[in-house]
């Protein structure tokens, strides 16, 4: 990976000065031209070797471009709140919106890679790492991104020359530290670590650009064409037409029998029975969020369902009894400004909940494959490869610790049109009601169809869909909190 960035690239002092200027307008160029027409966002890694100028080029860059325009994070070391998360959540966060750059110093890449030279992570730890970066970097290309990983490379010889340089001159020693000297000496192993983690993840859509580092007029020319090239590339592509792969069309089974019409949606239980569950239901549910074991795993409830199957109602008994400390319902609607300019999970990332915490999404990230592809909101093959993405999101999530379970609430047509009706006579609920709501019931059969198919391509071992018969909204609300106390038992590892 690295044998030609180590034999000794250059440039001279009148090349300098002879591409500079013409460099700096057509990075200038190129980045308003992305600020004009915010199609993609551009995400730049900067990655490599202590001493080889990475610091330096990022504040050169920084200079030739308007700093206005680019979101520049360090990252070093995860603090308790990103420890309470998945790893990948504080990258999540920063990701930068469509018009603009984000420039990332360190990543995914430094936890990986460090902690594999440095032997906290074992070979198979790490592959499980580089299979999480490649599905983040392909989920941030299919979604439009724009990204550019750079590796700053220096040979061993020039890396200890270099922090020797640095070290001798007072302006500069300041930047060298017993962590870059600990790094020299562990070189080696950083090196191999580095070139199997590059291997793996080099790819089509996200490839690495490996800089040599020795000399500063060299990396910060092949940095900055390396970025207008890209960046120019990509304007022009996405200016012009760009066929697309399309997805296979929904179809019905052959005989026509789908899922959700096995249900027998009308299951009997009596006011007073429910009462009675209700109360013992939710003391259950308390005492199992305040147990101890409860402070190494978050609780993550997904409520979908038919328009007016009760969602609602089956939040409110859960968070009846929870510490309103430690719980946040999320409502989602159509998403807004900030939220388009992001790739399409963003906004469901950033509200994970640490450990010990609960997060109730009411609707949740399922409106890609359900709302957004009945209603042509977005396009076939985009809805279609979310599956795939629903279902690494949720993984990782459990494969953090997280406890995660996903309802749908089901109804059958003309139960919904009596409580839409309710809703219209009553004054209290007339906010319930929109005209999005009716219009959405003549779709009836084509969201009936979707909703079969998100069951079969999400519905895993890991997170399995629980199907709710809601036309008695007192066994729907018993349902729900019966199997949340269900999974929170076996997950802790206690009895009621």
């Amino acid at each position: 990976m690295f044998e030609s960035a180590e034999i000794g690239h250059s440039v001279d002092k009148e090349t300098w000065k002879a591409r500079v200027p013409a460099l700096r307008e057509a990075l200038l160029d190129a980045q308003y031209d992305l600020k004009e027409k915010p199609d993609f966002p551009v995400l730049i890694l900067i990655h490599g070797f202590d001493g080889a100028g990475r610091g330096e080029t990022l504040k050169l860059i920084n200079e030739w471009l308007d700093p206005r325009l680019i979101d520049a994070v360090a990252f070093d070391a995860a603090n308790d709140e990103a420890r309470a998360r998945p790893w990948m959540w504080r990258y999540w966060r920063e990701l930068p919106p469509k018009g603009r750059l984000g420039m990332f110093f360190g990543s995914y890449y430094s936890d990986t890679l460090f902690d594999r030279a440095e032997g906290r992570a074992g070979r198979d730890k790490t592959d499980r790492r580089i299979g999480d970066i490649l599905r983040f970097e392909r989920m941030l290309a299919n979604d439009g991104a724009l990204v550019l990983k750079f590796w700053f490379h220096l040979s061993e010889g020039s890396q200890k020359a270099r922090l020797k340089l640095l070290e001798k001159d007072p302006k500069t020693a300041w930047r060298v530290s017993e962590r870059d000297w600990e790094n020299h000496r562990n070189y080696a192993r950083i090196r191999k670590a580095a070139a199997h983690i590059l291997r793996l993840t080099n790819t089509a859509y996200a490839p690495w650009i490996v800089v040599d580092g020795a000399d500063a007029r060299y990396r910060s020319l092949a940095v900055g064409e390396a970025i207008r090239a890209a960046l120019r590339q990509r304007l022009d592509r996405a200016h012009a037409h760009v066929a697309r792969a399309d997805a296979p069309p929904p179809s019905l089974p052959i005989d026509g029998k789908l899922l959700l019409d096995t249900l027998e949606l009308d299951q009997p239980l009596a006011k007073d029975d429910y009462a009675e569950l209700l109360d013992t239901l939710q003391a259950r549910l308390n005492r199992l969020t305040r147990h101890p074991r409860f402070a190494r795993h978050a609780l993550v409830l997904a409520f979908e369902g038919n328009d007016a199957a009760g969602k609602g109602g089956c939040i409110r008994r859960i968070t009846q009894a929870l510490d309103a400390r430690r719980y946040r319902v999320v409502p989602v609607a159509a998403p807004t400004e900030e939220e388009r300019a992001q790739p399409w999970l963003w906004r469901f990332w950033r509200h994970v909940p640490g450990k010990g915490e609960t997060a109730i999404f009411d609707r949740s990230w399922y409106g890609r494959v359900l709302v957004e592809r009945v209603e042509g909101f977005c396009e076939p093959a985009d809805w279609a490869r979310a599956y795939y993405e629903i279902n690494d999101f949720e993984h990782q999530l459990v494969d953090d610790g997280a406890i995660v379970l996903k309802f749908w609430l089901a109804i059958d047509a003309d139960t919904q049109l009596a409580r839409f009706k309710a809703r219209e006579d009553t004054g209290f609920k007339r906010f319930k009601i929109t005209d999005e709501d009716w219009r959405n019931r003549q779709k009836w059969d084509d969201y009936k169809l979707a909703v079969c198919d998100m069951i079969d391509r999400t519905s895993t071992t890991q997170v399995p869909w629980t199907l709710i018969e809601a036309n008695n909204k007192y066994h729907a609300r018993v349902k729900v909190l019966t199997a949340v106390c269900d999974a929170l038992e076996a997950r802790l590892n206690v009895g009621d």
